[in-house]
């Protein structure tokens, strides 16, 4: 054999080694979807206004709404607005933190241990909200900003792998398949936290250590399965060296600062970042308030809501792999697009749904599950191709400070709507706004345009 063929042969096993790693990669969605499903959307938000709810003296029954206030730092807030406050300051927090910590990506040669120790720090603070009981909700508050500002740090990482694994021509489906994975697991660990918190009795235990249990299995969980991308995943070198002097943080502060002027060259990257922020933000908001809008204003126990949230999970499974066949065939756009006008009709509808209406709502739990899983996986895709060759870690790091579980104009809207009407009916409603605008700066981008002035190869469909 010459040694052409030999390289030759060497080269096409590359094909080969791509599948490997994003069968690697894949399981870091399955890991960390564990908090942002078990704790972020179902659990911490109920649970967080109970306990409270108990601080600020609110009454002893857990379905009724309540608006009176706790003491955060001077400030005096609702105890049925505070999930939403939090979160919101652990995006503001991230909006500053991620793009230095993008900026450090980029340099790095080896993103899965950065990946690693964020995602184990994240699940440390996350493990310590099993210690929130009775009327002590100071430690989950700051258990909660902690986990979900270092589960940030880590995607920005896991995002920027996934153009080392994929070519252009793969992203939609790598990316799809990561979300569908994501939600196997994260509904695979939200069944069992069902049985433990509807079997509370038959466990011999209370319903808040039950809720308190969950939320520990999810923080494990999150530890555990990282262990297998890091495992099994190459270190890449950098795609991209920029010359630096000065020490770490100044050198990533400083192409912060330069990433943002440069951002204005690219004005379709910028615009799907807009678009991104305001109909992401939305999703978000609905994924997140959903346990608070069907316990606090539909009255459904929490059976009903850890169900319909787990129907959400599975159905978002075969949602996310056939978005990622819709783009195969009409391209990512246009999928984006029609998804976000579906969230539209999403969030009007569950306006109107009628008190402990079960049927109905589960029927807006469906709609939800298939377009959640495509419209979140197939913009992580589209985006890879707008960014710069070798800026994954910094331009990713900008869309995760709007990414799952992190949004903040969504929850300060929906909690102030709240604070204002007393009722989470205008509240959800409300959140119409975002899908609005994500649209009319979609409808405003040429997404060719846009990914040949990145520098990277425009596919056969976008």
């Amino acid at each position: 054999m010459t040694a052409s063929a030999e390289t030759s042969g060497i080269a096409n096993l590359e094909p080969l080694n791509r599948a490997r790693e994003q069968r690697a990669w894949n399981w870091y969605d399955w890991a960390n979807s564990a908090f942002y499903t078990t704790i972020l959307t179902v659990l911490f938000g109920p649970f967080m206004i109970t306990v409270a709810g108990k601080a600020a003296g609110c009454g002893s029954d857990p379905d009724d709404t309540c608006t009176q206030t706790v003491n955060v730092l001077g400030l005096h807030l609702a105890a049925g607005s505070l999930p939403s406050y939090l979160t919101s300051f652990a995006t503001i927090l991230s909006a500053f933190l991620l793009p230095v910590v993008g900026a450090f990506v980029d340099r790095a040669t080896n993103k899965k241990l950065h990946m690693a120790a964020f995602a184990w720090a994240g699940s440390f603070f996350a493990a310590l909200l099993f210690f929130m009981r009775g009327d002590h909700w100071q430690l989950g508050a700051f258990a909660v900003i902690m986990s979900s500002i270092l589960g940030g740090c880590s995607l920005v990482s896991y995002y920027a792998i996934l153009v080392d694994i994929s070519s252009e021509d793969e992203r939609d489906r790598v990316s799809s398949r990561g979300w569908a994975w994501g939600y196997l697991g994260g509904g695979l660990l939200l069944a069992i936290n069902l049985v433990m918190v509807l079997g509370y009795d038959s466990l011999g235990i209370s319903k808040e250590l039950a809720v308190r249990l969950s939320m520990l299995s999810a923080a494990i969980w999150w530890a555990a399965f990282t262990i297998i991308p890091f495992r099994r995943l190459r270190a890449h070198p950098p795609r991209h060296v920029v010359p630096s002097s000065g020490t770490l943080m100044q050198r990533s502060f400083g192409q912060l600062v330069v990433t943002l002027k440069e951002l204005r060259q690219f004005p379709m990257t910028l615009t799907f970042l807009v678009a991104y922020l305001f109909y992401n933000d939305g999703i978000q908001t609905v994924i997140y308030s959903a346990s608070i809008y069907g316990s606090k204003e539909l009255h459904f126990g929490q059976s009903v809501l850890i169900g319909a949230i787990l129907l959400i999970q599975f159905v978002a499974f075969g949602g996310a792999l056939f978005f990622g066949r819709l783009a195969a065939r009409h391209g990512a756009y246009k999928s984006l697009l029609w998804g976000t006008f579906a969230w539209m009709v999403i969030v009007v509808v569950a306006m109107f749904l009628p008190d402990r209406n079960i049927p109905l709502f589960l029927v807006v739990g469906v709609a939800i599950g298939v377009v959640l899983g495509g419209t979140q996986a197939l913009s992580r895709s589209f985006f890879s191709l707008l960014i710069p060759r070798g800026r994954e870690g910094e331009y990713f790091a900008l869309y995760n400070a709007c990414e799952r579980g992190t949004s903040w104009f969504g929850t300060l809207l929906f909690g102030v709507m709240f604070q204002l009407t007393g009722s989470y009916r205008p509240a959800i409603v409300s959140l119409i706004v975002f899908f609005l605008l994500g649209a009319f700066f979609l409808l405003r981008l040429d997404p060719r345009r846009g990914i040949r002035e990145a520098g990277n190869v425009v596919p056969q469909v976008v």
